[in-house]
């Protein structure tokens, strides 16, 4: 066999030096830190509970899920990807199983912190999302965990801060402690600073009188707040409702829209004073519009005193029935003729506006009614009626007095006119059903106590009975009464 004698070709040329210079070379290329430095690097792996990232150490940093995001219970997928580039703060280079540790949340916070301590330094304003609803306030994310206690969320203290998270916000620093991890947000006080100049343009603006359209904000136990526009003005609970309400929500609720009218603007509280009931027709005026002395209506007992009993004749109205009003006999004590809660029919004697107060009668309106006539004035029972100067009935729009007809075209005001006529019909049905079975009562008591029953002698009303011979009623109209027998089914 022949000798190779063929020199061996080099390949590679040694030129760091010695085998301790080589060492040397390969440890320059890897990162020198300590525990608590920020370092950068690679995500190269998602697990469910860590990310592992390539900082160019020897071995890959381990960043477990609870350090990720300054979120509770995040999935990592929903925080970082693969081959994103992120700066982590060194926990531990070593724990007992030998791993890097790191955390991202820490090295936000970190970050955070510089940037926070500057924007206090210059009363600036943070922004960041609401991520938790926790005891007494919210979590923001701004970088780090901060706390907005509920009291300072809006302009007043809000209930319910569910809807708020998720939402992007802006607010000031009230308080800053790195030492004990405290950063306490006002977004109530970024709103005042914020609004200040449009809400004094705003309020310069508003005057007593105004009507405004606004929406229930709040309610509390003295009234309801309502927002005119990004300022808000006070509803007292008196004034809500003409009746008496033991609670706004029986009246409101937030998120209603409501007409109100400004009763007053204090420019230098800044506060609006707002009424509801103001944008209201007053119940009382209502009834006295609607009814006149002479007219029987329903109601029903509500309070017997020693001088009379109390009627309710609407909702929020009542009515006194004087004890002398009550029978034609004398009467000593008012429950020996009502009950509490039974419902009667009484007379309106008189309506005192002003003083807002009804007289009533009960012996009045039970003598003006025979349970056994047909005659019926529907003006007794409330029909609206309108009179000319002459004192002669003015009949309903659309209806021709002199074929007794309505004309085509009408059919709107002939229903109105017919609901309102079926409408008082029935209350005098029902009130002629009333008399009847109190005069029964009465003839049983009698009989009972051996004595003949007292024959009650049925009132001729000036104005409303039928047999009366003055001009200007509706009974005594003989066309009105064709008209009254035609809706009735009894002419043509």
């Amino acid at each position: 066999m022949a000798e190779n004698n063929t020199e061996v070709t080099k390949v590679a040329i040694n030129d760091i030096g010695t085998e301790e210079d080589f060492i040397k070379a390969v440890d320059s290329t890897i990162k020198n830190f300590d525990d608590g430095d920020l370092v950068e690097g690679t995500v190269v792996k998602i697990d469910h509970d860590e990310v592992l990232l390539d900082i160019g150490y020897k071995t890959e940093g381990v960043i477990p899920s609870r350090e990720l995001s300054i979120k509770k219970d995040v999935d990592p997928d929903e925080v970082v990807e693969v081959g994103d580039t992120i700066e982590a703060l060194v926990v531990t280079k070593e724990d007992k199983e030998g791993r890097l540790i790191l955390s991202k949340k820490r090295a936000q916070y970190e970050r955070a912190w510089g940037d926070i301590e500057k924007i206090k330094e210059a009363d600036g304003v943070v922004e960041g999302t609401v991520i938790e609803a926790v005891k007494g306030g919210l979590i923001v994310d701004i970088g780090l965990r901060g706390f907005l206690p509920a009291s300072l969320v809006e302009m007043r203290r809000v209930r319910d801060l569910s809807p708020y998270i998720g939402q992007k916000i802006k607010a000031k620093i009230l308080e800053l402690d790195k030492n004990r991890n405290n950063v306490v947000l006002s977004r109530r006080q970024y709103l005042e600073e914020t609004q200040s100049e449009v809400r004094e343009t705003f309020l310069s603006q508003l005057k007593k009188g105004q009507i405004r359209e606004g929406v229930v904000s709040s309610i509390v136990n003295f009234g309801a707040f309502v927002d005119l526009g990004g300022v808000d003005g006070l509803i007292h609970v008196s004034e809500l409702s003409w009746k008496h309400i033991d609670h706004p929500s029986e009246v409101v609720k937030v998120g209603d829209k409501v007409t109100v009218e400004v009763l007053d603007v204090d420019l230098d509280r800044e506060r609006i004073s707002l009424s509801l009931k103001a944008t209201q027709e007053d119940p009382w005026q209502r009834f006295a519009r609607t009814h006149v002395p002479g007219q029987i209506v329903k109601g029903k007992v509500t309070k017997i005193v020693q001088f009379g009993v109390f009627i309710s004749v609407e909702d929020g109205i009542e009515g006194l029935v004087h004890i002398s009003e009550l029978a034609n006999r004398h009467v000593e004590n008012p429950e020996t003729v009502v009950k509490p809660g039974e419902e009667v029919f009484v007379k309106v004697i008189d309506v005192d506006l002003d003083r807002r107060r009804i007289s009533l009668s009960l012996k009045q309106a039970n003598d003006s009614v025979d349970p056994a006539s047909e005659d019926f004035d529907p003006a007794l029972y409330g029909m609206p009626a309108e009179y000319d100067e002459q004192g002669n009935y003015k009949y309903p729009e659309g209806f021709d007095p002199q074929t007794n007809e309505w004309i085509p075209g009408f059919e709107k005001q002939r229903e109105e006119w017919e609901s309102q006529y079926a409408a008082a019909h029935d209350l005098w049905e029902q009130h002629k059903a009333f008399v009847a079975k109190e005069r029964e009562n009465a003839a049983a008591s009698a009989a009972e106590d051996g004595q003949a029953p007292k024959e009650e002698k049925v009132e001729e009303v000036s104005n409303y009975s039928s047999e009366s011979t003055s001009t200007g009623t509706l009974a005594d109209s003989d066309q009105l009464a064709a008209l009254r027998d035609q809706l009735l089914g009894q002419g043509k």
